[in-house]
């Protein structure tokens, strides 16, 4: 078994990481969260070799993929990216893994393409988030706007970030610290974030999650400050067939924080 790194094209550059078993385990796909990569799952998916194939994808603009000047940074375009993406690879049925915003992507590919999606597991994923204000929108269009997002997201630093998305701060050491600070080393990040911040348009109404029949696997870290525990609640309550873990001792980073955990409920969640 080994890894392997591709790079497709569909209407933008996306970047990838597998991990394949053999032709008929089920595949994960996996989403990471805002601000992050692959990276986020590299303590995760060592306990899935073996009986599934695995499929990490920095979705735009993050990771290694492509930050484009031109890209539509909407929600439903990035799902669509992705949808195709998986499509290209001649996927036709997809266990998705979604991470914080990646929870927000898994859910809008299931309103796109129910077909595609065989079950759904969130972990802290993050909803009900409501479309920018036009304020912001149109500050968007200022030449300086990239640098006040640079500003914002770098005046707490690396290092109050970090602290903010685990439990045990002691687990923090200089890999993490790395990992997490490449995406704000990168060339044209900040002009893509500006893009982003324009082209959001709110997640999925209570009508649009009631709507998705998508068996999901909701699992959450008790301790959470970025997504609390309140949203996963909401969350099982608006998608018709979903259950709640919640994780003791755990922040907003559980593919990091409790890897074994989280593989046991999803390796449970998809034998049943």
């Amino acid at each position: 078994m080994r890894e392997m790194t591709e790079k497709k094209k569909c209407d933008i550059d996306l970047y990838s990481e597998s991990i394949e078993s053999n032709e008929d385990a089920p595949t994960l796909v996996l989403l990471h969260g805002f601000l992050s990569s692959s990276f986020s799952f590299r303590k995760l998916t060592p306990f899935f070799q073996g009986d599934y194939n695995l499929l990490a994808i920095d979705y735009p603009p993050f990771g290694k993929s492509e930050k484009s000047s031109s890209y539509t940074y909407s929600y439903q375009n990035v799902s669509s990216s992705i949808i195709h993406f998986l499509e290209a690879k001649n996927l036709k049925k997809v266990i998705l893994v979604g991470h914080s915003m990646g929870g927000q992507l898994c859910l809008q590919i299931c309103k796109l393409r129910p077909d595609l999606v065989e079950k759904v597991v969130l972990l802290s994923g993050s909803s009900y988030l409501t479309p920018m204000k036009p304020s912001i929108r149109r500050a968007t269009y200022l030449p300086f706007f990239p640098l006040l997002v640079r500003w914002y997201l770098g005046k707490s630093g690396i290092e109050k970030n970090l602290y903010n998305v685990v439990y045990d701060k002691q687990m923090i050491d200089d890999e993490m610290r790395n990992g997490y600070l490449e995406p704000f080393l990168q060339k044209g990040m900040f002009q893509a974030l500006g893009r982003m911040a324009r082209h959001f348009e709110g997640d999925l109404s209570a009508d649009d999650l009631q709507a998705i029949k998508t068996e999901c696997l909701l699992i959450w870290g008790e301790h959470d400050q970025v997504v609390p525990l309140s949203i996963g609640k909401r969350l099982q309550t608006d998608l018709p067939h979903a259950k709640l873990i919640i994780l003791k001792e755990a922040g907003h980073l559980i593919p990091e924080e409790k890897p074994e955990e989280v593989y046991n409920y999803i390796h449970e969640f998809l034998r049943k």
